[in-house]
Order: C-alpha cells, then structure tokens, then sequence
C-alpha cells in the first residue's frame, strides 16, 4: 500500500485542502466527522475516496462541493476560496458539478429541459441551452431521448441525464457520491465503462465517492482511503493501469492484488 503525500507542490491544484475538519451537533453532543485533513487533487485526475461506512467520505465531497462549511481549514477551487466568512464564493463554486447517488431529475422536464436548467438559471438564451443539452446527450450516450421523460428511461439512462446535467455550464470539476450506488451488477458495470470515456473526452477532473473497491480501482488514478470516524487519510494508493481500461483488467493478477490490499486494509481498520 502506497504512503503517498497528500499534498502537492503544485501551487494552485485544482482542489486544495489545508486542515479541513468537521464537527456535527452541538457542544453537549458533538461527532467529530473529520479530523484536520490536507489534500491536493491536481488538475485532470480521477480520485476515489474509499472507506468503511461512516468515515467521512460524503462529508468530505460535500465540504468540497460547498454544501456543508468547514468547522475549520482552509478549502480552494483552482487557487480560490471556496469559503469566505462562511458564505460560499461563487467564482469558486462555479467550478463545480456534482452528481448523487439518486439522479433527481425533474419528472415534468423533459431529459433535454432537465439537462439545461442549470443554463435556464444562469440565464442561457433557450435555444443555446437546448443545443447543449442535446451535444451532452450525445457525450453521455442518451442521443434520441431528448424528448422523453424521465420515467421512461432506465435508472443507468437517468444517470446518464444527471450526468449531462451537472456538465451542463462546463465545470473544471465533477464531484460524484455513488452515483451508481443503486444500479444492478451488469448497469453498473457498463456505466463505469461510460464514466471512463466521459472523463477521457472531457479530460475534467473527477472525485468520486464509492463503497466499491473494484469501481475504485478500475475508475481511479489515485485512491484516497479514510479511516473510521473521525475521518482521516489512512493511505493513498496509485493505480497504475494505462488508460483506456477494459473490463479486461479486472482480472489480472496486479488488479486482484490491489483489491486485496485494500480489502485487507479496510478490515484493520474498521
């Protein structure tokens, strides 16, 4: 298992924690979510933040994110601040998409019109809008289904959508919290494979939360693993297979040797 420092000597990466902690609840009952962490996450990288349940991981992607403040540390986006006396900045976080486990599409939008709401918001002329939800439709593989609704599209489709969504205004970063936590085996497999093409084509730089350690370490360029609450980094392991992955990989012997090292880590840990 790697050691690998978390920070970076690249001055501006395009995530940079200092000391970043959170504390939840109020001074008779506090939980220490997450102890002081530092973490660079250089531009175009794909990082996996893997972990026992309960450790932090989505508390940490959505401090990211800017949906729950530090209780303390330091938090950038491309060299700014993210956090401002505790109001988010917005130059900062219009680098950000994110993604969830659930797609949260808009059952009276139309995939097309749900893929656009976030330009519709920003004040994008409709049909500039509508052209770029249909150029993401084709990115994330859902061409022909501008039009439809989103119950009628499968669970790995509605992702698809969300995905787009979340590309929509051209984000740096993409933030994602087991986007494909609710798929079967076989969807979720395949959509891993459309995750893979998606981030190679648009060369974003990807933070991913999973329980998955396969996912991990198929998707990810380094793998960020957190201990038990409170969270913090236990290690950082770099994955070494060249790019594009096949399903292939996942059976080599230096694959199944990272997945049990992982495995074999989390159980000390947990």
């Amino acid at each position: 298992m790697s050691s690998a420092a978390a920070t970076s000597t690249d001055p501006h990466p395009a995530i940079g924690l200092k000391a970043i902690e959170k504390w939840y609840g109020t001074r008779d009952t506090p939980v220490h979510a997450l102890a002081p962490t530092d973490l660079a996450v250089p531009e175009g990288q794909f990082l996996v933040l893997l972990g026992p349940s309960g450790c932090g991981k989505t508390t940490l992607l959505r401090m990211i994110g800017g949906l729950i403040e530090p209780t303390s540390g330091e938090l950038s986006i491309e060299g700014k601040n993210l956090w401002r006396g505790g109001d988010r900045q917005s130059e900062a976080l219009s680098e950000l998409g994110m993604v969830f486990q659930e797609a949260n599409l808009f059952p009276w939008l139309t995939i097309e019109q749900n893929i656009a709401l976030p330009l519709e918001l920003k004040g994008v002329d409709k049909d500039k809008r509508l052209a770029r939800a249909r150029e993401l439709c084709k990115l994330v593989g859902i061409a022909g289904f501008e039009k439809r609704w989103p119950k009628e599209l499968s669970g790995g489709m509605r992702q698809r959508a969300a995905i787009a969504r979340a590309l929509s205004y051209d984000p740096h970063i993409l933030l994602m919290d087991e986007p494909f936590g609710a798929l079967d085996a076989m969807t979720r497999d395949a959509m891993n494979l459309e995750l893979q093409r998606i981030w190679m084509e648009t060369k974003k730089t990807v933070v991913l939360v999973t329980h998955s350690i396969g996912e991990a370490v198929f998707l990810a360029d380094r793998i960020v693993l957190l201990s038990p609450r409170p969270g913090r980094i236990d290690s950082i392991i770099d994955v070494p297979f060249p790019r594009a992955r096949g399903t292939e990989v996942q059976t080599s012997a230096e694959f199944q040797a990272i997945v049990r090292r992982l495995r074999v880590r989390l159980a000390e840990i947990s």
